[in-house]
């Protein structure tokens, strides 16, 4: 039962890395992603092509980052998924990832926290940018983790963008909503200043969060 267990969710960690892929959010090798696993974490190693995965590319790991089950090194930024997991314990899956139009706003350091579209409204609130620190640093750690005290989306100065979701469907339909907002947020840029939202429609919206159990 646990070795099926086990490769049910190696299965499922190699299909939304896939989609990562397929949908342009994970180029070459970077960004990665994860899944709390029993008192562990299943983690992309080190190095690897999310849109390429395969099953020898997972790696089982403590929340200190020592390996208990694979052949390669756990993701640099193993620290900063264990920080997250142990903050927040309905997040139970991690996507970091270099997507290009959340990132472009993240090197641009621009927080994405406009209310001009429903969706992003419901599902984050806004999605803030953490000070810029060395990938794989403690530091970065230290500067992207506070932020997931009340959101459930970061950008990183200068890097990328990290989600967290309740599985691994959620934090995928998270990935895509963020890069889908930033997309339309620069569009909408080049046609002139974006409208936000009212205050009364942001405050039906968070009305319609808390009934669907999402705030």
């Amino acid at each position: 039962m646990i070795l099926n267990d086990e490769r049910k969710k190696i299965k499922s960690l190699i299909e939304y890395a896939k989609r990562l892929g397929e949908k342009d959010l994970t180029p070459g090798t970077s960004g990665n992603i994860s899944l709390r696993y029993k008192n562990n974490i299943m983690i992309s190693g080190s190095g690897t092509a999310l849109g390429y995965l395969n099953k020898d590319d997972v790696v089982i790991m403590d929340f200190d980052g020592n390996v208990i089950k694979g052949k390669k090194k756990p993701s640099s930024e193993k620290h900063l998924h264990a920080k997250i997991y142990e903050m927040r314990s309905d997040i139970n899956a991690i996507i970091h990832c270099h997507a290009p139009y959340v990132s472009a706003f993240a090197v641009a350091h621009k927080p994405l926290s406009r209310p001009i579209i429903s969706e992003n409204v419901f599902y984050f609130g806004e999605i803030p940018l953490a000070e810029y620190a060395m990938p794989s640093s403690e530091k970065l750690v230290e500067n992207t983790a506070k932020f997931f005290t009340n959101n459930d989306a970061v950008l990183m100065a200068n890097h990328g963008i990290i989600v967290g979701g309740k599985d691994i469907a959620d934090a995928y339909y998270k990935m895509e909503t963020a890069e889908t907002y930033a997309k339309i947020y620069l569009n909408s840029l080049l046609l002139g200043e974006p409208v936000d939202l009212s205050q009364e429609h942001i405050n039906e919206i968070y009305e319609l969060r808390k009934i669907m159990g999402k705030a």
